[in-house]
């Protein structure tokens, strides 16, 4: 059966919807409350879910808006529920992600851009472009300044942020992520591992990552 996927206005999430994206998460490492995900879906203007056989495998939560004039797809935080269907439900969303914004911004590039606190995040970027922080590339100042917007469009403080290494230092409360495991733990670069070596996920650290998706390969999902 083919992964069904929906967006709609946060606005228009009902309680019980709520409640299943707290379930989906809540046995994972980045556990989400019925009060914290409430709280998100004000934040944030699109909810997009994934869901098989009609029960909830993932969602996003999302915003598309133009910072400094440039396309962008902000995701407020996602999860994947662990199962063996995962990584179809994760392309599933990535792809209804991008969907969204060729339809707002078409013939442009996008940026995008999110949080991780396990390597495993960065199967979501496949299909982008100079992705940020990776292994072995030193960012240059336009690089680090696109970390340093997405910091300010998540609400992160400044003064907690290595932008050299794209780490945000959290402040004891949950943090909002892009969750997502991998089916094959084992096949993650030792080196993309790294970029994760000490962040302390209990007090709320996580990687801001950005990259690109360019206009010609948008255009194909339409």
């Amino acid at each position: 059966m083919a992964i069904e996927v929906e967006t709609k206005d946060c606005s228009m999430l009902g309680d019980a919807e709520i409640e299943e994206m707290a379930d989906l998460c809540g046995d994972g490492p980045n556990p989400l409350g019925i009060g914290l995900l409430s709280k998100e879906s004000e934040e944030w203007v699109l909810a997009t879910t994934a869901r098989d056989g009609g029960r909830l495998k993932g969602y996003a939560f999302s915003t598309l808006e133009r910072i400094g004039g440039t396309p962008s797809v902000i995701v407020g935080l996602a999860s994947v529920r662990r199962t063996s269907k995962r990584d179809t439900v994760l392309r599933a969303l990535v792809t209804e992600l991008l969907r969204r914004a060729v339809l707002a911004f078409p013939d442009e590039d996008v940026v995008v851009g999110t949080r991780f606190n396990n390597p495993a995040g960065f199967e979501a970027y496949r299909s982008l472009t100079d992705v940020n922080p990776r292994p072995g590339h030193r960012a240059s100042g336009e690089e680090r300044a696109w970390g340093r917007r997405f910091v300010k469009r998540f609400g992160l403080s400044a003064l907690n942020y290595d932008e050299h290494a794209f780490r945000s230092k959290g402040t004891g409360s949950q943090a909002c992520v892009f969750d997502h495991c991998s089916l094959k733990p084992e096949s993650i670069d030792a080196e993309v591992a790294g970029l994760f070596d000490g962040l302390d996920i209990e007090r709320g650290d996580s990687l801001v990552a950005c990259g690109w998706a360019l206009a010609e390969d948008l255009e194909k999902l339409l």
